[in-house]
């Protein structure tokens, strides 16, 4: 696991740009999370992006609501570029990788919430870029972060992995890092918006 801190800012720059290139029209189309449509994955990034800040801040809190898309703020447009820089600066402090911390209502470990954090807004941003038809660049030093967090989460936890990923997608022997981070995590990298 991570023990060393990770700059979110590169992902949480790259996600706030699909943000930005979200049009109206797309919010009630499907993603490949395919529980959620735009509308709920972004109201998903609103309030992760706050958790995990507060969890880099050592504030505990209680798991959140489902990602619903009548939830979704008003403002996200512009409330999302803040709150992912927001988050990037949290993370960047060392001191939110070590200890413990509390995110959802579970106690973990800073350096294992800090990598999860990331995964988080990472996948979620290739989900909107998918679902808008955007390109989406993978900071590849987060990217195989989230690579090595995935393989240890389903090494040691088949059973969680399970209830919060789809299964596996193979990918190809050698395909590109950001296609086999999405296959471990149950995504089809070559899922596009009907």
């Amino acid at each position: 696991m991570q023990t060393t801190t990770l700059d979110f800012g590169p992902q949480t720059a790259e996600v706030a740009r699909i943000v930005a290139g979200v049009r109206d029209d797309q919010l009630c189309h499907p993603t490949p999370c395919t529980e959620l449509n735009v509308a709920a994955v972004l109201d998903h990034l609103v309030g992760l992006t706050v958790a995990f800040r507060e969890a880099a801040e050592k504030v505990p809190q209680p798991p959140g609501p489902f990602p619903d898309a009548a939830n979704l703020a008003d403002d996200w447009r512009s409330r999302l570029p803040q709150q992912l820089d927001a988050l990037a600066a949290a993370w960047r402090d060392p001191g939110a990788w070590e200890g413990m911390t509390t995110i959802a209502g579970m106690e973990l470990p800073g350096s294992a919430v800090g990598v999860i954090a990331l995964n988080e807004v990472l996948l979620h941003g290739w989900d909107l870029a998918a679902a808008s038809g955007q390109e989406y660049r993978a900071d590849p030093v987060s990217a195989q972060a989230c690579l090595e967090y995935g393989a240890e989460f389903a090494r040691t936890t088949p059973q969680f992995r399970d209830q919060i990923y789809a299964p596996v997608v193979p990918v190809p022997e050698g395909a590109p890092l950001l296609d086999r981070l999405l296959g471990q995590a149950g995504r089809d990298p070559g899922w596009t918006s009907a």
